[in-house]
């Protein structure tokens, strides 16, 4: 009995891996299907035949929504965003008062560079694990912006990932 236990623990530990490995392995093979299906195109404006240019951007469109759509299937196996369902269950661990800045608020995008003062270490949320975000790398930090949170390469001052009303 106890070794039907340990192997149906193994199997549950062992089947999330695996399909995070599969789905990964199909993001790659879609990338390299998209790359010879973006080389067929290139082929067919060469050769100058209006079908065969149009069959080839059908293919590339195809390959295009299937690499995105592949690329959504492993972001959902590797639990990206779990905090929104996490917070539902958990709105004690989000709700910290009413949160001000000495500066406005303002509404950033990804991309935008900002300002040191947005984040400055007082501002730095020390463990955006309590919280489900994932983790910050090399010199990036999450930063809590009134309401929203804010993930910052801190060398370069620019706003890499930003979610809208996470402390509500």
């Amino acid at each position: 009995m106890r070794k039907i236990i340990l192997l149906t623990l193994l199997a549950a530990v062992a089947t999330p891996v695996a399909a995070q490995a599969q789905s990964q392995a199909e993001v790659r093979r879609d990338q390299r299907e998209l790359r010879q299906e973006q080389r067929d195109l290139d082929r067919a404006y060469r050769s100058g035949d209006p079908r065969r240019i149009r069959d080839e951007r059908r293919d590339v469109r195809e390959a295009r929504q299937e690499l995105r759509e592949d690329i959504r299937d492993r972001n959902r196996a590797w639990g990206r965003n779990d905090w929104r369902a996490y917070r539902n269950g958990n709105a004690g661990i989000y709700a910290r008062g009413n949160w001000r800045a000495p500066f406005r608020y303002n509404a950033f995008r990804s991309g935008v560079r900002i300002a040191p003062a947005y984040y400055g270490s007082r501002y730095y949320i020390a463990d955006p694990w309590r919280y489900r975000l994932p983790p910050a790398r090399g010199y990036q930090r999450w930063v809590r912006h009134y309401d929203d949170v804010i993930l910052v390469d801190t060398r370069r001052g620019v706003v890499l990932d930003v979610y809208r009303g996470f402390f509500r």
